[in-house]
C-alpha cells in the first residue's frame, strides 16, 4: 500500500526520494496510514483514512483502497510466492495431489498453520488452489501446534538428510542449506546486525539532544528562579544565544542531523555556556559537593543509629534490605532519604542510557520510599515534597519516552498537586494531552505555564504547534458541517 500510494497518488507527485526517505515524518506518516488503512479492509470491503501534512503545502491526504486492489497488489509478492512454495513443498516430497496425467494422487484433508496472516482470506484461498481443493471439499484448516513446536519441526525437517535417496555420498544429502540459503542468512543477519547498530545510533542521537535542551532549559530556568542566578549573564548576546539554540532543536535540520553532528553540536554548547555562564556552573558545582558531603555524613550518623538500636535490641542491621513495597521499618528520615536518592540515582543513570523502562521502575521505587516518612519537621517535609515533585517529573518523562500516556498525565498530576506553579509539570502535561489530541486542554497548561515563565522557549514552541492542530481541526469540522447542513 505504501508504495503503491507513493507512486500513483496525484497528491503525492511532488515528493522527491530526499523527502520520502523512510525515516522521514511524511514517510512515517504514510505508513501509518497504511496499517490503519489495512485493518480497516479486514472489516469493510472498501475504505478511506485521511493522513495528515504529507500532501503538498502540508494538506492532509486521503487514501482510498478496496480489498479487491489490495488482493492485486499482495498478487506478485504473496500470493504467487506462496503457491510457488506449495507447490515446490509438494514436489520435494514427491506428493502429487488430485487427478495428474490420469494418476490418482492423495487427498489432504487438513493442513496446519499458524500466524494471523494466514486468517486473511485470500491467503486460505490460495492454499486450497495450490491442493486442488474447493469451496465444496471436505477439508479442513488446522490450527491445533503452537507456533514454537511447527518452527522446530520444519526446521528439523529442513536439514534433515533425504531418505528418499540412493546416492552412496551422504554428504550430497546433508548439504540441504545449499549456498543461495548460506547468502540469504548472511545477508539477514548483516541487515539485523545494521538495524542494531542503528538502534544504538538513534539512542546516542537522543541522548546528545536532550542534554543540549536541558541544558538551555537549566540556564532559563535558572535566570528566573534560582538563587545562583544572579551570576548568569543578563546581556542580550546570551539570550540570543539561548534562543538560537532552541531553534536549531525544533527544526528539521536537528531532525535529519547524524549522530556525529549532534555530539558536535552537544560540545559546542557545553563549551560555549560554559564560557559564558563559568560562575553560574562554579557555584552550583560547589552546591552540589556541599550537599553530597553532608547526606553523606547524614546518612552514616544515620547509620550509625540504626546499627546501635538493632544491636541493642539484638537484631541484625540489613542493609541490604531495598525491597520498598515491603520494607515497614520505622527508619530514620536522613536514613530513608538515603535510601530515595540512592533509588532516584540509580533512575537518572538508566535514563541517561536510554533504559527508560528501568528508569521508571526506580523512579517509581523512590517514591514508595517517600511515602515511609513520618514524624517530619517542617524542613524536613520541605525536603521531602521538593524530592517527590523531581521524582514525579522525571517519571512522568520516563513515561512519555515510553509512549505510556496515561501514566505519564498521572504522574504531572501528582507533581501538580505538589507545586501547583511548576513549569515542567504543565509543560509535560501540555506534552501529553497535545499528543492525546486534546488540543484545548494542551492549551489551557501552555497558557499557565507562559504566564509563569513567558520567556520559556520550549513553553511557546508547543503552543504553536497546538494552535496549529487546533486551527486545522476547526478547518476539518466547519467543512464537514457544510457537507452535512449544506
Amino acid at each position: 500500500l505504501y508504495h503503491h500510494f507513493l507512486s500513483t497518488h496525484p497528491s503525492l507527485s511532488h515528493h522527491t526520494p530526499r523527502t520520502f526517505r523512510s525515516d522521514s515524518r511524511p514517510a512515517q506518516r504514510l505508513l501509518e496510514g497504511c496499517r490503519k488503512l489495512k485493518h480497516l479492509l479486514s472489516m469493510l470491503p472498501e475504505n478511506t483514512v485521511t493522513v495528515e501534512n504529507i500532501g503538498e503545502n502540508d494538506r492532509d491526504v486521503n487514501l482510498s483502497c478496496t480489498r479487491e486492489t489490495m488482493r492485486e497488489l499482495c498478487r506478485e509478492c504473496v500470493i504467487d510466492r506462496l503457491e510457488g512454495m506449495i507447490g515446490a513443498a509438494l514436489e520435494k516430497a514427491g506428493v502429487v495431489v488430485g487427478n495428474y496425467d490420469g494418476i490418482s494422487g492423495i487427498d489432504i484433508d487438513a493442513v496446519e498453520i499458524t500466524g494471523g496472516g494466514l486468517r486473511i482470506p485470500f491467503v486460505q484461498e490460495t492454499i486450497r488452489n495450490a491442493i486442488g481443493k474447493g469451496d465444496d471439499d471436505d477439508f479442513a484448516f488446522s490450527r491445533g501446534l503452537d507456533d514454537t513446536s511447527l518452527a522446530f519441526g520444519a526446521s528439523l525437517i529442513g536439514i534433515a538428510p533425504s531418505s528418499s535417496t540412493n546416492n552412496d555420498n551422504p554428504t550430497d544429502d546433508v548439504e540441504m542449506i545449499d549456498a543461495e540459503r548460506q547468502a540469504r542468512r548472511t545477508e539477514l543477519l548483516e541487515r539485523e546486525t545494521a538495524l542494531s547498530l542503528r538502534d544504538v545510533e538513534l539512542l546516542r542521537k537522543d541522548d546528545f539532544r536532550n542534554r543540549i535542551e536541558s541544558r538551555i532549559l537549566e540556564l532559563r530556568s535558572a535566570s528566573r528562579s534560582s538563587k545562583h542566578g544572579s551570576l548568569l549573564p543578563s546581556s542580550e548576546e546570551f539570550m540570543t544565544y539561548l534562543d538560537g539554540v532552541d531553534d536549531w532543536l525544533f527544526s528539521e535540520e536537528c531532525d535529519e542531523a547524524s549522530l556525529e553532528r549532534m555530539e558536535e553540536e552537544w560540545d559546542k554548547v557545553r563549551s560555549r555556556t560554559d564560557e559564558m555562564c563559568g560562575e553560574y556552573f562554579a557555584a552550583t558545582r560547589r552546591e552540589v559537593e556541599e550537599r553530597d558531603r553532608d547526606m553523606e555524613d547524614e546518612a552514616r550518623a544515620a547509620a550509625a543509629a540504626e546499627a546501635a538500636a538493632s544491636a541493642l535490641s539484638g537484631e541484625e542491621n540489613d542493609d541490604d534490605d531495598d525491597e520498598a513495597d515491603h520494607d515497614t521499618r520505622r527508619l530514620p528520615a536522613k536514613r530513608r532519604m538515603e535510601m530515595v536518592l540512592k533509588n532516584k540515582n540509580e533512575a537518572n543513570e538508566l535514563f541517561s542510557d536510554g533504559n527508560y523502562r528501568h528508569a521508571a521502575a526506580r523512579y517509581a521505587k523512590a517514591l514508595t520510599h517517600c511515602s515511609k516518612f513520618f514524624d517530619l519537621s517542617p524542613d524536613e517535609e520541605r525536603r521531602v515534597n521538593e524530592t517527590k515533585l523531581s521524582l514525579h517529573l522525571n517519571l512522568a518523562l520516563s513515561y512519555i519516552k515510553l509512549e505510556k500516556l496515561d501514566n505519564a498525565y498521572k504522574s504531572c498530576d501528582e507533581a501538580l498537586k505538589l507545586d501547583g506553579k511548576s513549569v515542567k509539570a504543565l509543560y509535560r502535561r501540555a506534552t501529553v494531552r497535545y499528543q492525546k489530541r486534546k488540543f484545548e486542554d494542551a492549551v489551557r497548561d501552555l497558557k499557565e505555564a507562559e504566564a509563569l515563565a513567558p520567556e520559556d522557549k520550549a513553553v511557546r514552541k508547543l503552543r504553536v504547534l497546538v494552535d496549529k492542530q487546533m486551527a486545522k481541526q476547526k478547518k476539518k469540522e466547519k467543512a464537514m458541517a457544510k457537507k452535512m447542513f449544506g
